[in-house]
C-alpha cells in the first residue's frame, strides 16, 4: 500500500486488496486510520509510531509483528486472526525529501501460530523434564542412567546423599570406587555382562556410604530401546538391604536352629526399618507364620502364605485382627498387642494355645504357637505389631502324649 507523508492512502495492489477483502475505490483518498480505525484494532500504535518514524527520518522501519484480524468473507461472518510483518519504506525524491511511503506487508500468520506452539511445546517439555527429575529426586531409592555402553552419566541425590561424594566423582565408572573391594570384580563383571547382552541386571554388593562403612545394595538395571530396537540407554535403581541381609542369616540360623532343636520356642527377629518390599518377598519364603498388623485397631497389611493357611482365608488384608480372629480378643491376645502397642516392650510367648472357631464346620480346633509380638516402628514411632509364630501343635500334641505314657496309673486301693 502507498500512502502520501500525511498518511492519506494514494493506491494499493491488487493482492493486497484481495487478502484484506477491501475495495481500491473505498480505500483511495482516504487517510489510513479511518479505513483501519483505531478503536477497532488495538495495535494501531504501533503502526501509527512506525509510520511518524518514517516521515521525520526519511528511513526504512521494520514494524514489530502485530496482529490485525481480517474480515471473514461473505456467508461466514466474524474477524479471522491474522498476524502481519509489515516493513515501511521512504520514497524520496531528487532532493531527498519524502513523497510517499511504502507499506510492504507479508502474512506471517502461519508462522506467528508455528512459534507460538513450538513454544507451547518447548514448555511442556521443560515442564516434562522438571517433572521426570523431580521424580527422580523425589523416588525413596538410589537411582541412575548410563549410556549404552555402560557409562553411568547420573545417579539421583539420594544416592550422593548415601554415598556422601559428588556426582562428578561417581560418573563413567567411578561409583565402582565405592564397592567393597572384594565385590567390586564381581559387581564389574556382572554390570559388564548386562550391558554387553542388552539383558536386564541384577546384582548385590556392599556399597561404602558417607560413615566409611559397607552396606549392602540390591541394583537392578533396564535398558531402553528406540524404534529400532537399538539400546539407547539404561536406567536402574539400587535399594539398600543391608538390613534384610542380617535377617536373612537370622532366619537360616533360626530354620538350622528349628531342625536341631525342635523343642524349643524360636525368637520372632527385628523388622529392619528399610524397603518393605524387599522384607516381604524374604518373608513370603520364610518358613513361619508372619503378618504385620497397622494402627491401634490392628489392621493387617501383610501376611504370608502359612498365615492364609492357618486362617485358611486369603480375606486378611485390609481387615483388623478382631475382624479376622474374633476369638483372639476373648483368649487375651489383643491385651497382648495393646501392651506392645502402648510399652514398645516385645512379648514372646512358649506353647500358647489359641482355640480357633472353625465357621465352616462349627468345630473349635485347638492349635499351639511359639511366637513374639514386636513394636513395628516408622521414623522411630510405633505404627504396628510384628507378629511371628511357628506352629508347634505336633510338638505340644507329642510332649502330651508322652507325658500319658510317663505317668504311672494309679495304684488300686
Amino acid at each position: 500500500m502507498l500512502v502520501a507523508p500525511d498518511f492519506t492512502i494514494l493506491d494499493a495492489s491488487d493482492r493486497y486488496l484481495t487478502t484484506t477483502l477491501l475495495e481500491r475505490d473505498a480505500i483511495v483518498g482516504r487517510d489510513v486510520f479511518d479505513v483501519f480505525p483505531r478503536e477497532e484494532q488495538s495495535e494501531w500504535q504501533v503502526l501509527f509510531n512506525s509510520l511518524e518514524y518514517v516521515r521525520q527520518h526519511a528511513t526504512a522501519h521494520t514494524m514489530p509483528r502485530i496482529r490485525y484480524d481480517l474480515q471473514r468473507p461473505a456467508g461466514q461472518g466474524g474477524l479471522e486472526e491474522r498476524y502481519w510483518q509489515t516493513t515501511n519504506y521512504p520514497q524520496l525524491d531528487d532532493q531527498g525529501r519524502l513523497q510517499y511511503i511504502l507499506l510492504k506487508t507479508e502474512d506471517v500468520t502461519a508462522q506467528h501460530r508455528a512459534e507460538q506452539q513450538a513454544t507451547i511445546m518447548q514448555r511442556e517439555l521443560r515442564e516434562s523434564q522438571e517433572r521426570s527429575r523431580f521424580i527422580l529426586e523425589s523416588l525413596p531409592v538410589m537411582v541412575w542412567t548410563t549410556q549404552p555402553d555402560g557409562a553411568a552419566d547420573y545417579f539421583n541425590q539420594r544416592w550422593l546423599n548415601f554415598t556422601g561424594k559428588p556426582l562428578a566423582a561417581e560418573t563413567d565408572s567411578g561409583w565402582l570406587d565405592g564397592v567393597h573391594p572384594e565385590d567390586r570384580d564381581g559387581a564389574a563383571k556382572a554390570w559388564r555382562g548386562a550391558y554387553k547382552s542388552g539383558q536386564p541386571y541384577q546384582t548385590e554388593y556392599r556399597l561404602r556410604c558417607t560413615d566409611g562403612d559397607y552396606r549392602w545394595v540390591l541394583a537392578r538395571g533396564v535398558p531402553r530401546h528406540n524404534a529400532e530396537g537399538a539400546i539407547t540407554m539404561w536406567v536402574g535403581c539400587s535399594i539398600d538391604i543391608h538390613d534384610q541381609k542380617l535377617m536373612v542369616q537370622e532366619l537360616l540360623q533360626a530354620s538350622e536352629e528349628q531342625a536341631a532343636l525342635s523343642d524349643q520356642a524360636y525368637e520372632a527377629y527385628q523388622l529392619a526399618q528399610s524397603q518393605r518390599e524387599t522384607f516381604y518377598a524374604l518373608f513370603q519364603q520364610a518358613p513361619a507364620l508372619i503378618a504385620i498388623a497397622r494402627g491401634p485397631q490392628y489392621v493387617f497389611e501383610f501376611a504370608n502364605p502359612p498365615y492364609h493357611e492357618l486362617f485358611a482365608t486369603d480375606d486378611i488384608l485390609g481387615r483388623t485382627v478382631l475382624d479376622v480372629v474374633p476369638e483372639a480378643g476373648e483368649q487375651g491376645f489383643i491385651a497382648l498387642l495393646d501392651q506392645v502397642y502402648e510399652t514398645g516392650e516385645p512379648f514372646y510367648g512358649k506353647q500358647m494355645l489359641l482355640q480357633l472357631h472353625r465357621r465352616a464346620t462349627g468345630q473349635i480346633e485347638e492349635r499351639y504357637f511359639d511366637f513374639s509380638y514386636q513394636a513395628f516402628r516408622e521414623n522411630g514411632q510405633i505404627v504396628g505389631i510384628l507378629s511371628f509364630a511357628f506352629d508347634v501343635t505336633e510338638l505340644v500334641q507329642a510332649q502330651h502324649k508322652l507325658e500319658t505314657l510317663l505317668t504311672p496309673p494309679p495304684v488300686a486301693s
